[in-house]
């Protein structure tokens, strides 16, 4: 009921919507005559701000269509690698004509970044693809809004997830690095593992970032939601059928304005300010940073549906059962051993500031992959960085790409004879609020090589 009352007032409030972005236009066209009255400028910033308010927002495009490679612009098309009914896995095929830079692209790794499936489209990751385009054969996990898939497809869960990277992984093949961000460090870590325990196709290097693979440790407001609400309160609270006027109609989900509602609930004060900041910039004429605000909201604000058994089953594996840290996750009745796993080299990222993910969540699993050597595990913490600044921004293309670019690197060729990292940390003590266990030497930071 809620899902079609939400539908109710997103088609009233269209042609107000439409009605506010062409009275903004009217007070601010140059060969208008609303133009010159008084106070255009706030009428027509008022009328934008309003409009964008109200505004339905649709999916975005990655619009990466050149990447610079060795100080060439080399083009990139988008190209479909996989359909599946609740995933596409794209490519970013690079294209040159200049031999020398072709040569070079062909000799560089291949990357697989898991996108997270939680409320948010993969185009979140535009900035990661595209620093990654520099040095790497690029494909993405790019995850379909479940209010489009018919609900003669079937339901999607859990273990859905994990056998769509475990067939990802294998159509691209054994040079693969994988690279999963937030959400999905949990299922890459089993997907990999049930690959070791079977003798499979194993990811030469693994980089987990902002991802509750321990959910117990300094938990943030979004695990104490997930553990102390029960799995009955969120079946029955947050579970909605898609509307008809969708291709879904009919089937569970959980809806993506009720994800978006909770993001901004989150941080209220500071979304206040940025629309009231955005309101000013547009009165002063200050088109760069009123630019800056529509684009990140326009991908802020675009949010999908997620499939309410995998949903669910989230809730339970990862914040209620712990399944994965416990060694009692069964994917299609087969153990999740990270254990297993024993020639993949292992990167963890951490942002100081990540409100998502707190600290020592994704170190976590460093614990569990006790087959990897010890030599060939790694982290690192990101100072200042937020749970979207170590992906994303000045931090991610500063910081940490570098470092993930020269872990790929060091340990992406199984016949190079990798050079030793210096070591930078001792024993580190464990988080606020982290478990206790035995004590063991903290994995290396990564450093460049230059």
């Amino acid at each position: 009921m809620l899902y079609q009352l939400y539908e109710s007032q997103r088609a009233l409030l269209a042609p107000f919507s439409e009605f506010a972005s062409a009275t903004s236009k009217l007070y601010d066209h140059p060969l208008s005559p609303f133009t010159h009255t008084p106070l255009a400028q706030r009428v027509s910033a008022g009328f934008e701000l309003l409009h964008r308010l109200s505004k339905e927002y649709e999916k975005p495009a990655f619009n990466i269509t050149t990447v610079r490679v060795g100080g060439t612009d080399v083009a990139v098309q988008e190209q479909v690698a996989v359909t599946k009914p609740f995933c596409r896995l794209l490519r970013f095929k690079r294209f040159t004509d200049e031999g020398p830079v072709l040569e070079r692209m062909k000799q560089q790794p291949t990357v697989l970044v898991v996108a997270p499936l939680s409320g948010h489209h993969a185009t979140l990751l535009r900035d990661t693809v595209r620093s990654l385009l520099q040095d790497h054969k690029v494909y993405i996990t790019d995850w379909t809004d479940a209010r489009m898939v018919p609900t003669e497809v079937g339901p999607f869960h859990l273990d859905d997830y994990v056998a769509y990277v475990r067939e990802f992984i294998r159509h691209i093949g054994p040079e693969v690095n994988v690279i999963s961000v937030c959400q999905p460090t949990v299922p890459v870590l089993a997907a990999v593992s049930l690959q070791a325990s079977n003798g499979d196709i194993v990811p030469r290097t693994m980089t987990m970032m902002g991802g509750p693979i321990d959910a117990r440790r300094s938990p943030t407001a979004v695990n104490n939601l997930a553990m102390n609400k029960s799995f009955e309160w969120f079946e029955n609270n947050v579970i909605h059928r898609v509307p008809v006027n969708y291709p879904g109609a009919g089937r569970r989900v959980y809806p993506g304005f009720l994800q978006h509602t909770g993001f901004v609930a989150m941080n209220p004060d500071r979304h206040l300010t940025s629309h009231y900041d955005f309101f000013l910039d547009l009165v002063r004429g200050d088109d760069d940073s009123a630019e800056g605000h529509r684009a990140f909201y326009d991908e802020y604000n675009a949010v999908l549906d997620l499939p309410a058994e995998y949903y669910l089953e989230t809730i339970k594996v990862v914040f209620q059962d712990f399944a994965l840290v416990n060694g009692t996750w069964k994917v299609d009745g087969e153990l999740v051993r990270p254990q297993d796993i024993k020639q993949a080299a292992l990167l963890t990222v951490e942002g100081e500031l990540d409100d998502i993910s707190g600290a020592g969540q994704t170190r976590a699993a460093h614990d569990l992959c006790t087959g990897i050597p010890r030599d060939r595990q790694f982290h690192y913490d990101v100072a200042g960085a937020g749970h979207y600044g170590i992906f994303s921004g000045r931090r991610w293309r500063e910081k940490v790409y570098p470092e993930v670019r020269d872990f790929i690197a060091r340990f992406s060729d199984p016949q190079a004879a990798a050079p030793a990292p210096r070591q930078l940390t001792a024993d580190t003590p464990a988080p606020a609020g982290a478990p206790k266990r035995a004590a063991r030497k903290a994995p290396v930071r990564v450093r460049n090589s230059a």
